[in-house]
């Protein structure tokens, strides 16, 4: 087995632990509640607390970049640190034995499945698209670039800032990234461009740098911005349920997308605002 095949095996197993357990927790009567409506179940206690551990240990293990992995023993010993240390503030400190020993059963779980994978050689899985997470002065750069090249200001971006409106943004109602083909289409004008990787900046939380294949600029609880390199496009999904698009990704979104128009934000069009395919 080689860093790579370790590194995909790992994602791809705690990304499918942690789908199971939120499926497993969305199924608890009342929303995993007590009769209260405010304390959590026993049953509650012992799903969530493994979610968010399996959470901490994936954002631990994309923090490796894909691209420079050092050995196949140093990768296992990331992994294996990983699973022993890794945290978030959802996961510390917990609040009764029942979530402890979730947690620590769950690292167990996955530091296990680390050691088997060490002792097949043969082993072999399918690659993962790139996804890794960025270093806090890649952040940082970022997000001053966002500032500097698009305006946007304390996390906001259109159409959530007043003030004049840049010619080549497009407003979209959020639902467009979640019906229809709008996620497709915004992927296919990537492709177009020769933009194999986006990097997405979340309102809380890691940020990423990940394939354009995976991209996908919806609103799901935090509000994101993406970009790339090349710094002549953006995305901004807001909790107002909108998602706006500036510079070659707008361009490229009216040009070659029949249905954009029905799905231009309602707010935005009153306002007069908005491009064109002439602008």
């Amino acid at each position: 087995m080689d860093s790579a095949t370790l590194h995909w095996a790992t994602r791809r197993y705690l990304t499918t632990r942690y789908e199971e357990l939120q499926r497993e927790y969305s199924q608890l009567p009342n929303g995993g509640r007590q009769a209260d409506g405010y304390r959590y179940s026993t049953e509650a206690k012992q799903i969530f607390p493994r979610y968010n551990i399996v959470d901490a240990m994936l954002v631990e293990v994309e923090r490796l970049d894909p691209d420079r992995l050092p050995g196949v023993s140093g990768v296992a010993s990331m992994m294996l640190a990983a699973a022993e240390s890794a945290d978030s503030p959802f996961t510390r400190p917990p609040d009764d034995e029942t979530q402890a020993r979730a947690m620590a059963d769950e690292r167990r779980l996955f530091a296990a499945q680390v050691e088997r994978w060490r002792t097949q050689p043969d082993f072999q899985t399918e690659p993962v698209p790139y996804r890794r997470v960025l270093t806090p002065e890649e952040s940082s750069d970022w997000r001053t670039s966002l500032t500097r090249r698009w305006g946007v200001r304390d996390g906001w971006w259109y159409p959530l800032l007043s003030g004049s409106v840049p010619p080549d943004v497009l407003v979209l109602t959020g639902e467009s990234m979640w019906a229809d083909d709008g996620v497709d289409q915004v992927r296919r004008v990537l492709r177009e461009l020769g933009r194999p990787r986006v990097v997405e900046l979340l309102e809380d939380g890691a940020d990423y740098q990940l394939d354009a294949e995976i991209f996908a600029p919806r609103y799901t609880g935090l509000e994101g911005f993406w970009t790339d390199e090349r710094h002549d496009w953006i995305a901004y999904a807001s909790h107002e349920g909108t998602v706006a698009f500036g510079g070659v990704l707008s361009v490229g979104l009216l040009k070659g997308w029949p249905e954009v128009d029905g799905w231009r934000w309602p707010g935005w069009q009153s306002l007069g605002y908005g491009p064109t395919l002439s602008s």
